[in-house]
């Protein structure tokens, strides 16, 4: 079972600026901090990790790869990815329906071009 996922940033203080304000919309907040990489707790499930990287390199995002984030209700998925792209995210779809089945997400790219996801199964 997953325990914990990292994105990388090449801004520290303005991507722990951006995930506090988005987490706590989902009662998320800092869990661990070891100076250069810092993990945020959530009621249960993995932990989220921001991080510059341990190599000193720059950070890249990783294509194809995405971190989908699981909530309660569609207006919760609404509520997020707006907030996720008022604090600078940009979107990469709209909250909506995805095919059959249930499955309603929304798409966006954090501070350093990270894609995430919001979803729930309606």
């Amino acid at each position: 079972m997953i325990g914990y996922l990292m994105v990388g940033t090449n801004n520290y203080d303005k991507a722990l600026e951006y995930y506090d304000a988005l987490f706590a919309t989902i009662g998320g907040k800092r869990a661990m901090d070891f100076g250069n990489s810092t993990a945020y707790g959530f009621a249960k499930g993995p932990m989220f990790c921001v991080t510059k990287p341990y190599d000193g390199n720059k950070a890249t995002i990783g294509n194809g790869s995405m971190v989908a984030i699981n909530l309660a209700s569609p207006e919760q998925v609404n509520a997020f990815h707006a907030t996720a792209l008022e604090l600078g995210g940009s979107d990469e779809g709209a909250a909506g329906p995805r095919g059959d089945g249930g499955f309603y997400a929304g798409y966006f790219r954090d501070l350093d071009g990270n894609k995430l996801c919001a979803f729930t199964m309606a």
